[in-house]
């Protein structure tokens, strides 16, 4: 598998770029979780990053891609298909 160094934005990996796998299209995954264990009565916690696309380059398009925080956390977002119904 191949990986890609990635920029993080926000939250406790500000500033870092990290080796992310990508995959058989060389993008990395739509989210990235990080968790953390907790330490005496501290709970353990998860962070969660979203893809985004990275700076544009002379053209107006991205160069790649770089994760950017997300304080609400939710993992599983699920995708809302406008042929399925509510049941």
């Amino acid at each position: 598998m191949r990986s890609e160094n990635t920029p993080f934005t926000g939250g406790p990996l500000d500033g870092r770029v990290l080796p992310v796998l990508v995959g058989a299209t060389g993008r990395p995954p739509k989210v990235y979780t990080v968790p953390v264990p907790g330490h005496g009565r501290t709970p353990p916690t998860v962070h969660v990053y979203r893809r985004e696309p990275g700076p544009a380059g002379r053209l107006g398009l991205p160069r790649g891609w770089r994760f950017a925080y997300d304080p609400e956390g939710e993992i599983g977002r699920a995708l809302k298909w406008p042929w399925t119904k509510a049941r």
